[in-house]
């Protein structure tokens, strides 16, 4: 309110001057004289100034007509002006909508119309760094890899967009099965970008393919350092990569290093089983027993497996049934309950040819967790106590159809390996085999297996023929063969 009476008051007070002003030059007498070619021109005080305010706008428009024609000079000699900036900008405003939608017609799946775009926009724009990288996505989408290929390629000359190029590269000769090239580019792109945490998985797994398990090393420590990867996940990888370079040095028949690293890795992870057995295997060798009985028990503790028992039996490879039953008694301890534990004191018992302790080892194991193995310890142990033919081959008939049990499962992909790998031979994961069981464990066959026993001879003969056919179906190490089923008295396990 104070603010618009004071914008009234002055308003007011100018126009007073301006009158007082006019009407005092009026009044003046006297004016100025001016002489053009010759004649003479008198102005009064008032017309003195209407023509001083005349001449002060002439010259202003000629400044600026003479500073238009400098200004089109200039634009035609390609200096930069004002009328060139003014293309400019509506040049670039043109070239970013054409980036703009190129880039929404990419996040569309519009192949062919980002590309278009991104030519568009490449003709606007003079930033190669940002409509190169338009056209090599667009370039991909639209399947023009030559096109893409290109792209990447100048990419790479620049130093902004080098490791952006490198990766492009990288990934296309993936696609295209060349992994030794693949390879080469994703350790440019790790020096370029050492953090990024792709480029850090990706050569990790094409070391891991080429078998380079020290620079793997190196690459898991560095995804370590820069935080993309969990303390505990690193001890155990670092420890599979360690078990990975003792068997490959151990190929080279370099045992000592061989033992060393086997021994390093299972420290790193005590519970990595393959880990476990070389390292016992490496103190046996060395005639460290209670090394390795130490080493094996803790393994167990973690994870009971057929593996590990087989390197807790060669620690005393000439021991009497009866020793090692008892010594193995130390070793199921830990997990006395566990099928693993059953079955192996078990087949221990029978070896023995102590048939009831079997059976009261096994118990009820084949009606809680049936397996292929279960099945023919049963058959074992009913040829051992003297059943007859039908009531073996019902067991071997049921181990048939029984599953397989736990095996070296990948937890990427549910492929089933005979032995355990560091990368999964089917999906090239790296460090995904599980001991448990597959997926789908058991046999599918029409009509069932009940009737079986039925059709076949009753004979040992035909016995005989059932195991060989499990044996056929089972690849654990330890499953009694067909033959120890015809005489029990021959050592098992």
């Amino acid at each position: 309110m104070i603010w618009s009476l004071v914008k009234i008051v002055v308003f007011i007070v100018a126009v007073a001057a301006l009158a007082l002003g006019a009407g005092y030059l009026l009044e003046a007498e006297g004016g100025v004289r001016v002489i053009v070619a010759g004649q003479e021109f008198t102005l009064g005080p008032l017309e003195s100034v209407v023509g001083l305010i005349v001449l002060v706008l002439v010259i202003w428009i000629g400044l600026k007509l003479l500073g238009l024609l400098v200004a089109f000079w200039k634009f035609l000699n390609g200096d930069e002006t004002a009328l060139s900036r003014y293309f400019a900008r509506n040049k670039a405003a043109k070239g970013f909508d054409a980036l703009a939608e190129g880039m929404m017609a990419l996040a569309s799946g519009e192949g062919r119309v980002a590309l278009a775009k991104a030519e568009k926009a490449d003709r606007y724009l003079n930033r190669p760094e940002l409509t190169n990288l338009l056209t090599a996505q667009a370039a991909e989408l639209a399947g023009d890899r030559k096109k893409a290929e290109e792209t990447y390629r100048k990419l790479v000359q620049n130093d902004s967009t080098r490791f952006v190029g490198v990766r492009g590269i990288m990934k296309q000769k993936l696609a295209d099965g060349d992994t030794d090239t693949a390879l080469k580019l994703a350790e440019k792109a790790f020096a370029l970008k050492p953090k990024h945490e792709d480029t850090q998985d990706v050569l990790l797994k094409l070391q891991a393919g080429h078998e380079d398990w020290a620079g793997a090393r190196q690459t898991l420590s560095a995804k370590l350092k820069y935080g993309n990867l969990p303390r505990d996940i690193h001890k155990r990888r670092d420890a599979v990569l360690a078990l990975s370079e003792a068997k490959k040095v151990l190929d080279k028949e370099q045992t000592i290093e061989a033992r060393e690293a086997a021994i390093a890795a299972n420290k790193q992870s005590p519970d990595l089983i393959p880990a476990a057995v070389m390292a016992a295997e490496g103190y046996i060798e060395q005639g460290q027993k209670k090394y390795a009985t130490r080493l094996l028990k803790k393994a167990w503790e973690a994870q009971p497996h057929p593996d590990l028992a087989a390197a807790f039996a060669a620690i005393e490879p000439n021991e009497t049934p009866a020793a090692r039953l008892k010594r193995f008694a130390q070793l199921t301890r830990s997990h006395p309950e566990n099928s693993e534990s059953r079955m192996l004191m078990a087949e221990l018992n029978i070896a023995a040819e102590d048939f009831p302790a079997a059976r009261r080892a096994l118990g009820d194991l084949f009606e809680t967790d049936p397996t292929t193995r279960s099945a023919t310890l049963m058959a074992a142990i009913e040829r051992g106590q003297g059943a007859s033919d039908a009531v073996v081959q019902g067991w071997l008939t049921r181990a048939l159809s029984a599953p397989r049990g736990p095996q070296w499962v990948c937890d990427n992909c549910q492929n089933i390996h005979a032995e355990w790998t560091p990368i999964c031979t089917n999906c090239s994961a790296f460090d995904t085999l599980s001991w448990k069981r597959p997926p789908s464990a058991e046999i599918a066959m029409p009509g069932g297996t009940e009737m079986l026993p039925l059709l076949g001879a009753q004979s040992a003969e035909a016995a005989g023929n059932a195991m060989t056919v499990v044996e056929s179906t089972s690849d654990e190490s330890d499953v009694i063969e067909a033959e120890d089923l015809g005489n029990p008295k021959k050592k098992g396990a």
